[in-house]
């Protein structure tokens, strides 16, 4: 395994070390509005060659301004680039949904606040508002758990098993009833590759993205039907089947059939969670490719294994997955745990580290290891480690590894079995 991405990284930093990308200011006022413009836009601002006047006229055209956008326009022309504010909603029926949800999350928080004090009776009041006010179904997934959890009544259960969506609940209450997992799409397609598309590319994905909105999804996917467009295909699909089908692609077998079932199992997780396999998505924040690394981690990758690549290489499948495998190498030298790996992916090991050794967090207790996984604070990372975990254990069986959602919640208090930061 590692021979056969060498070679592929061999190819890839040469292409990039020799040719970095930039795009001049008409070549990027053609682009699409979106999150990959804003990252060459980014680029753009921290060339040389670029004027200040070109910076003030292109920084018109962002679509979210981030800090590391506000930075480079202020290293440029010495002037401040306002950070975007909230967002305010005009449209009368969305604003009505988020005042919704904020009540259902406030309910939600006081429903665990009372059950960590033992009043599970005052608890499922708050629980039961919750989900009267919450909308999207894994939010009502989550409630109808912690509804069972209060009252030890089964019937919960029963309505979770109806639920469509596969996450940690419904898998928990699969194996409570000693079920099957739900039905999972992982489409094997004969087709190697897409004509006249590169899928390195950011801005091919960007238009993409805005012919969703006007466009036949099955006849725009079945465009993209084949091996190396497998992310895009299923993610289009997924969007015409408004969710209630549901894709696990396996691509790349190549060069992930040759790692540990594990690390193929936590690679695939991550991906689907991170870009659902587009290889060249990008975040508001400035996170690249498939695996979505951020820029400063590419860079110290880069180093590590003393190779000098332009940030593009990253759009590279089988960049992302090489750079994925090392850089998951060092997080298990600490972590064992696929939970708590996530956690320290999308919030760095330091966050997860300071998190573990908090002597309230998943150790042995009431409604423990759900409470722990429920409070944490940094609410991107909680929401992200549980998807994670659920992608995991769905792929582990997929790979033909029987894995259970149980006996990996049972071990979350024995630090000897998930992590070294604990005693």
């Amino acid at each position: 395994m590692k021979i056969i991405l060498f070679i592929f990284s061999f190819l890839i930093v040469f292409t990039h070390t020799v040719e970095a990308k930039y795009f001049s200011f008409n070549q990027l006022h053609k682009m699409p509005k979106s999150y990959e413009k804003d990252y060459y836009i980014w680029r753009f601002l921290q060339a040389k060659k670029t004027t200040k006047k070109e910076a003030k006229n292109i920084a018109k055209e962002l679509k979210h301004i981030n800090t590391k956008l506000a930075k480079a326009y202020w290293n440029k022309i010495h002037k401040s680039l306002s950070l975007n504010k909230p967002m305010t909603f005009v449209n009368k029926t969305a604003n009505q949904k988020w005042k919704k949800r904020s009540k259902a999350n406030k309910s939600f928080k006081m429903a665990l606040a009372l059950l960590k004090q033992r009043k599970p009776f005052q608890a499922v009041n708050y629980l039961n508002k919750a989900k009267k006010n919450y909308v999207k179904p894994y939010e009502r997934d989550k409630t109808n758990f912690w509804l069972y959890l209060a009252t030890n009544n089964t019937d919960y259960i029963k309505i979770l098993l109806k639920s469509k969506q596969i996450n940690i609940y419904t898998l928990i209450a699969t194996e409570t009833v000693k079920g099957s997992y739900p039905t999972t799409i992982t489409e094997s397609l004969w087709k190697k590759k897409s004509k006249n598309f590169n899928i390195k590319d950011p801005i091919a994905w960007a238009k993409i993205k805005d012919r969703l909105k006007e466009e036949n999804l099955n006849t725009l996917a079945n465009k993209y039907k084949s091996q190396e467009c497998i992310g895009i295909y299923c993610y289009i699909k997924a969007k015409e089947a408004n969710y209630t089908k549901t894709y696990f692609p396996m691509p790349y077998r190549n060069v992930m059939k040759y790692m540990t079932k594990r690390r193929q199992a936590l690679i695939y997780a991550i991906a689907r969670q991170e870009s659902r396999f587009v290889p060249a998505s990008v975040s508001r924040s400035f996170a690249l490719g498939m695996m979505q690394f951020m820029p400063f981690l590419i860079k110290h990758v880069a180093k590590q294994k003393k190779e000098k690549i332009d940030l593009d290489a990253i759009f590279n499948p089988y960049k992302a997955i090489e750079y994925a495998d090392y850089h998951l190498d060092y997080l298990t030298k600490y972590l064992y745990h696929p939970l708590f790996i996530a956690y320290a992916y999308n919030a760095g090991i330091g966050f997860t580290r300071k998190h573990l050794r908090n002597k309230h967090h998943f150790r042995k207790g009431a409604y423990e290891p759900y409470m722990s996984m429920e409070t944490m604070k940094n609410e991107e990372a909680k929401e992200y480690g549980k998807k994670v975990l659920a992608n995991y254990i769905i792929y582990m069986n997929k790979l033909g590894v029987k894995q259970q959602i149980f006996p990996l919640l049972k071990i979350l208090a024995t630090p000897s079995k998930t992590d070294k930061f604990r005693k």
